[in-house]
C-alpha cells in the first residue's frame, strides 16, 4: 500500500505507515508536487490543508495537528468513559459477573497499587491512575490490529495517511507527560509551599554556596521525569509498531514467505499483548510515584 504518487517499495511502505495524517498551514511560496508530476506554488498568505507527504508536514511547522492521533486518542477516551459508566450503572451488591467482574478486578488492582505506592492523601490519585492505565492500554491495544486493515480501508475512501496507534506519536505521549508534570508542580507548591524552593536549592548540599549546583541538579532531575515518562512509552510502542510493519512487509517477498510471516505476525502479536499491558502499568506506576514525591513534605 502506498499513497498517491509513491512507488510501492519496502521503504515507501514503511514511510507511508509511519506518516501521520497532518493538518496545518503551508507557507506562501511552498511548492507542492502534484500526482501528475507538476508543481503548485502556495499563494500568498498560505493555505490550511492536509499534508501529502513528510515534506509538507515539516513545512507546516509547530501549528500542524496530527489529526489521526487526536481523533483516535479522544475517541478511545470516550469509549473508556462510556464502558466504565455503563458498567457502573449495572453494578449491584452481590457476586459480579461478566464485564462487571472484569472491571471490578481492574479497579481493585489499580486501587491496591495506589495504596501501596502513594503515601499522601489525595482523592484524585486513584481515579487518575485508573484513567491512565485503561486509556494508555486501549491506545496501545490498537497496535494489535493488522497494520494494513484500517489505513488501507480509509485510503480507499480518500484518506492518504492513517496511524491508528496514538501512543506511537510523541505528541500524544509527551502531552500526557506534560499534564502529569503540571500536577507535580501544582502539588509540590500546594503541599510544600516555600519548602519546594528549599528542596530545589538546598539539596543535596545543605549550604548556601552550593545553591547554583543544587538548583542545576534538581531542575535537571525534575525535568527528566516527564521526558522519561513520555519518551519511554513512545519508544517502546514505536519499536513494536515498526516490527509489525517489517513483518507485514515480508508478505510481499513471495509465496515462500507467506507462512513464516504469518507465524511471526501471530507470535509477535501474542508477545506484544504483554508489552502493551506492561507499558500502561509502568506509565501508571511512575505517575503515582512522581505525584507521591510531590506530596512528601520533609
Amino acid at each position: 500500500m502506498a499513497a498517491a504518487g509513491e512507488e510501492l517499495t519496502i521503504s515507501g511502505y514503511i514511510v507511508h505507515h509511519l506518516t501521520n495524517l497532518t493538518y496545518g498551514k503551508l507557507p506562501a511560496g511552498f511548492e507542492r508536487h502534484a500526482v501528475d508530476g507538476g508543481t503548485e506554488v502556495v499563494p500568498e498568505g498560505g493555505i490550511w490543508t492536509i499534508a501529502h507527504g513528510g515534506a509538507e508536514a515539516s513545512a507546516m511547522g509547530f501549528n500542524a495537528i496530527h489529526v489521526d492521533s487526536m481523533l483516535w486518542s479522544v475517541g478511545l477516551g470516550l469509549v473508556f468513559c462510556f464502558l466504565f459508566r455503563s458498567v457502573a450503572k449495572k453494578a449491584e451488591s452481590g457476586v459480579p459477573s461478566g464485564m462487571v467482574n472484569l472491571f471490578e478486578m481492574i479497579v481493585e488492582f489499580v486501587d491496591s497499587t495506589v495504596k501501596d505506592t502513594f503515601h499522601g492523601h489525595n482523592k484524585l490519585i486513584a481515579p487518575l491512575a485508573l484513567t491512565i492505565f485503561v486509556w494508555v492500554f486501549m491506545m496501545n491495544f490498537m497496535d494489535i490490529i493488522p497494520v494494513d486493515l484500517i489505513p488501507h480501508t480509509l485510503e480507499l475512501l480518500g484518506v492518504p495517511y492513517q496511524k491508528v496507534v496514538p501512543s506511537t506519536d510523541p505528541n500524544i505521549t509527551m502531552g500526557m507527560a506534560l499534564g502529569i508534570f503540571i500536577l507535580m508542580l501544582y502539588y509540590s507548591i500546594k503541599v510544600k509551599g516555600f519548602g519546594f524552593v528549599k528542596e530545589l536549592t538546598m539539596n543535596p548540599f545543605n549550604h548556601f554556596m552550593f545553591i547554583p549546583v543544587n538548583l542545576f541538579m534538581e531542575v535537571v532531575g525534575l525535568l527528566a521525569k516527564p521526558f522519561s515518562l513520555g519518551l519511554r512509552l513512545f519508544g517502546n510502542m514505536y519499536a513494536g509498531e515498526m516490527i509489525f510493519i517489517l513483518i507485514a512487509a515480508l508478505f510481499s517477498a513471495g509465496i515462500a514467505w507467506m507462512v513464516p510471516a504469518g507465524m511471526l505476525q501471530i507470535g509477535w502479536a501474542i508477545f506484544h499483548i504483554l508489552v502493551i499491558t506492561l507499558q500502561a502499568f509502568i506509565f501508571m506506576v511512575l505517575t503515582i510515584v512522581y505525584l507521591s514525591m510531590a506530596h512528601e513534605d520533609h
